[in-house]
């Protein structure tokens, strides 16, 4: 710029350094993670990270936070994302879910936290009244008993009232507590694969109206006759049933004969027989009556069974009267044997009585003749 530049040329030249060096309006995305702000998307994909990124835009409808070194989610981690809609955080170390972990997330409509080891999920991790979760992913997270147990409670207190899917297979839960699923009213598809159920309680499906439900690759040997009314109520229900050690014995007969008239079971056909072996791999659906003959054999069964314990008690009462009418008749001769026997120990105890004062006073003499 010279002296003759006009003095309008001088105010444009400073007006555009002003512009060039003045801070921008920008989106910052948190390392090491990639965004995207057309695609309304964030994704932190096995960066070794150890917690949630801060800084995560606002924007973000799309997160997904997988393949890392994640142990905590805290309450903190997701506030200021009011648009976020899907969140995975699937295949990281993650075991405890602290309180009001996603109450912020009040649009948040599936949630994946697969693959992980959660040991405690606080009850109040969900915002019990503005949870808009509708599919929620646990496959291969539970890692014991206790976590099942914190989950039922995280259910029943989250106010998952727009839930419609849930999926928890390969968490070897063996069974599932008492109203875990009594406060889910949408439910229509729920996932049970590959864990080591050996029973369900009749209350554990009421009030539901579920539209698929799967149990293959289970340990249960049959299904009582009240959890099989329960998910007869749900007309609308697809079970699957298969790769389970059924036992194929009286107790099964229930679940063979509602095999038979449901239609239900999509996958009927594929189940058989574990236990016994001389029945393994005997199809349930096919010798349903007559394989099992559970009403042609039982009967006789317990007849015989009866009448050789009617048998045994008369048995045993003649015996009895025998022995006391023995008794009644030969009382004198008893008594005289009784009367004899105590006499000789009378004696015998006599006996040893003087002998061992006769020891006594001879032990006695001995002791005063050394003395003297």
């Amino acid at each position: 710029m010279t002296t003759r530049d006009p003095p309008g040329a001088v105010l444009g030249s400073w007006g555009l350094l002003f512009l060039l060096l003045a801070p921008l309006p920008c989106r910052l995305c948190p390392i090491p993670c990639e965004c995207s702000e057309p695609a309304r998307t964030v994704k932190c994909v096995q960066k070794e990270l150890t917690a949630v990124p801060s800084g995560i835009p606002g924007y973000t409808r799309n997160l997904f936070i997988t393949g890392n070194r994640i142990t905590l989610i805290g309450s903190q981690d997701f506030q200021g994302l009011p648009n976020l809609v899907i969140l995975s955080l699937a295949n990281n170390r993650i075991s405890r879910v602290e309180s009001q972990a996603f109450s912020a997330l009040q649009r948040l409509r599936y949630l994946d936290l697969s693959n992980n080891l959660l040991f405690t999920i606080h009850p109040e991790a969900f915002g019990a009244t503005n949870n808009s979760i509708q599919e929620l992913n646990l496959s291969h997270s539970l890692y014991n008993a206790s976590a099942v147990r914190s989950l039922a409670t995280a259910l029943a207190l989250g106010g998952f009232q727009d839930l419609s899917r849930l999926q928890l297979t390969s968490n070897e839960i063996v069974y599932l507590p008492p109203g875990m699923l009594s406060s889910l009213p949408k439910l229509k598809h729920l996932d049970l694969r590959n864990n080591s159920l050996v029973d369900i309680k009749n209350s554990t499906f009421s009030g539901l109206n579920l539209q698929f439900l799967d149990l293959t690759l289970n340990a249960f040997k049959t299904l009582r006759r009240e959890t099989l009314s329960e998910l007869g109520r749900q007309s609308r229900l697809r079970v699957f049933l298969k790769d389970n050690p059924f036992v194929c014995n009286c107790d099964i007969e229930d679940l063979v004969n509602w095999l038979n008239r449901s239609q239900q079971v999509a996958d009927a056909d594929k189940l058989a027989c574990a236990f016994p072996q001389e029945l393994q791999n005997i199809s349930l659906v096919e010798r349903a009556g007559t394989q099992f003959a559970c009403h042609s054999s039982q009967p006789g069964e317990k007849s015989a069974l009866q009448t050789s314990y009617a048998a045994l008690g008369t048995a045993l009462g003649v015996i009895g009267i025998v022995f006391l009418v023995v008794l009644y008749l030969n009382r004198k001769g008893i008594k005289t044997w009784a009367n004899s026997m105590r006499d000789t120990c009378q004696n015998l105890m006599e006996e040893y009585r003087y002998r061992y004062e006769r020891d006594s006073d001879h032990h006695i003499t001995q002791v005063s003749a050394l003395d003297i």
